[in-house]
């Protein structure tokens, strides 16, 4: 079954590898069924290993390896050029967000899934680009499957 490349933010990448919360569950499916693939960059990579070193999620050394292993293996890493294209592609008002948007428009993702504010807040004008959903994790939808074409 051809899939969709998903950008998943790292709090949505929390939920689905350290949490289990329930809101991604759909998610989880549509990545075990081979409906969809998360894409990451090292940046996303580098984000995820610094924040599962955050005291307050109260996780040991080996639970974080093996959350960070888990989405590792899951995701295709691919490489956001510096001269990216964004073609009319607005910029979040938050800089440590950009990176997942230029994620998404640059691997033609079928999805943002995040419940970050500023990003949720930039969906209406995703969408009138032709682009990427931006959407909550309860409100992924795979919808029909597509063969993914990395640039």
């Amino acid at each position: 079954m051809p899939m969709r490349g998903l950008v998943l933010d790292t709090n949505v990448v929390l939920d689905l590898v350290v949490f289990g919360d329930p809101r991604v569950r759909r998610i989880a499916q549509a990545i075990g069924s081979g409906a969809a693939m998360p894409v990451a960059t090292r940046d996303c990579l580098e984000e995820l290993r610094r924040v599962l070193e955050y005291p307050r999620l109260k996780i040991d050394a080996a639970a974080r390896r093996e959350a960070f292993e888990r989405f590792r293996s899951q995701a295709t890493l691919l490489e956001v050029p510096a001269t990216l294209e964004r073609e009319g592609l607005p910029l979040c008002s938050d800089a440590d967000d950009q990176k997942f948007l230029d994620l998404a428009w640059h691997a033609k993702a079928h999805s943002l899934v995040t419940r970050d504010k500023a990003l949720l807040g930039m969906a209406r004008a995703i969408a009138r680009l032709g682009g990427f959903a931006v959407v909550r994790p309860e409100g992924f939808d795979p919808g029909p499957a597509a063969p993914i074409q990395f640039p």
